[in-house]
């Protein structure tokens, strides 16, 4: 049967608040167990680094996320659960695809955007305060999901662009060597994906303005009554357009239970009894993980152990890749070569040839791929494209699950192309069927 892998971790900087829980937590554990689906876990504490350099609070949050994950309804019997540090082959495949990502694509990363764009208003220099760390943190990022060939990635709109740059390092990796790495996809939940904090901005730790996921109960309520709301007094109708109040119960509330909330706020709700409401409907849902959480705080052995095993578990799935990595970059063991030979006749050990998918650009500086069956013979050559993207998302959809190939394949061929759509169906089949092994 086959399957899909789903990955989705959190940084070990703070306490998970409910933008946690609802825009990653939440649906990632929801995916675990759907039929068909094998997924990852992982606590991001390399990237932590980047941007912490309290060790108290790296590990003290670490231990918080790790309780808050399990108490959610994560299975670790189900799920791989691991610690990002515990997995020797994530740093060396942020090398690898170091070595193949271009600056120029780096340098459009919102983060390290967002710091020039800083420096530059207060007149610094642009790099001021800018670490290696921060400005490679998209690579890292992509080591995290390539190593584990995830083919959907539960991520916030503010983290799509960190997909499409993994998606854009790994063909670059793959037009080089072959079709090792899975072009990632994100997954975002449509309603809710960010989750607005107490002030109306973002919920996030550095604007100060969370609820966290697991406070007693009373402080949950004192939170929630902090959250900005504007003048308009009970009985005066209200908009749910920009309303923090309401964006955040929709997230926790069905369907029924947000549209009588949205005519209460047309009904003219009092902001207190709003808040009330929105208490008691948080609350509902939290409240039977909070006990559970507490006992995993107390019994942090427990939680190691847990750990552990996730991570023998993950690199049973990442070591091998980084075998063939290694090969097909050219670090291998110089016993394995006969004498005299050269590094062209050394070959995979027990691995059948694919078709494969190469992405190139030609000198008039347009993008083009050609799909070529295990023997080299080309199947199909593409038009041109004026970006990698397009000609990626043009592959991408070739390989989609129930596309119509002969449809794609003609509108994605090269004017004048003679195409075999049998071929190339079959070639899919074979990747698809390797991907799922």
């Amino acid at each position: 049967m086959s399957h899909q892998r789903v990955l989705t971790g959190i940084t070990t900087t703070g306490t998970p608040h409910l933008g946690n829980y609802v825009g990653a937590i939440r649906p990632a554990v929801a995916a675990s167990r759907l039929a068909g689906v094998e997924s990852f876990y992982f606590l991001a504490d390399y990237h932590a680094l980047i941007k912490c350099d309290d060790p108290a609070r790296i590990h003290r949050s670490t231990l918080e996320i790790a309780a808050t994950w399990v108490a959610a309804g994560l299975d670790p019997e189900r799920v791989t659960f691991y610690r990002q540090s515990d997995i020797p082959e994530i740093p060396e495949l942020t090398w690898m695809l170091g070595c193949v990502a271009g600056k120029g694509l780096l340098n459009r990363a919102h983060a390290y955007k967002a710091q020039v764009d800083k420096n530059t208003a207060a007149g610094a220099e642009p790099d001021a305060d800018v670490s290696i760390g921060l400005f490679m943190y998209p690579v890292l990022m992509a080591a995290d999901i390539l190593l584990f060939k995830a083919g959907k990635v539960p991520v916030g709109r503010d983290q799509i662009q960190h997909i499409e740059m993994a998606r854009d390092i790994a063909a670059s990796f793959n037009h080089l060597y072959g079709e090792l790495l899975v072009l990632p996809q994100a997954a975002i939940e449509a309603d809710v994906a960010t989750l607005p904090g107490l002030d109306g901005r973002k919920m996030s730790k550095s604007y100060d303005n969370t609820i966290p996921l697991f406070v007693p109960r009373d402080e949950m309520k004192r939170r929630i009554q902090a959250i900005v709301t504007d003048s308009r007094a009970p009985g005066e109708p209200k908009q749910t357009e920009g309303s923090a109040l309401f964006q955040i119960y929709q997230a926790f509330a069905t369907p029924e239970e947000t549209a009588a909330m949205r005519q209460a706020f047309a009904d003219g709700i009092g902001w207190g009894d709003a808040k009330q409401k929105l208490f008691e409907r948080v609350d509902r849902e939290v409240a039977p993980m909070r006990d559970t959480y507490q006992s995993l705080i107390d019994r942090p052995s427990r939680l190691e152990e847990l750990l552990q095993a996730g991570a023998a578990k993950a690199r049973r799935t990442a070591t091998p890749l980084i075998g063939e990595l290694r090969n097909a970059v050219g670090l291998r063991r110089l016993a394995g070569a006969a004498a005299g030979s050269t590094p062209q006749a050394q070959q995979k050990p027990a691995r059948a040839a694919l078709p494969s998918f190469k992405q190139y650009r030609e000198a008039d500086g347009q993008f083009r791929f050609k799909l070529q069956d295990a023997g080299g013979v080309l199947l199909l050559q593409s038009r041109a494209y004026a970006a990698p993207r397009e000609a990626a998302q043009a592959i991408a959809a070739l390989q989609a699950p129930g596309a119509d190939i002969a449809a794609l394949a003609a509108g994605a061929a090269e004017a004048g192309a003679s195409i075999d759509a049998d071929a190339v169906f079959a070639a899919l089949e074979l990747l698809a069927a390797a991907r799922g092994s």
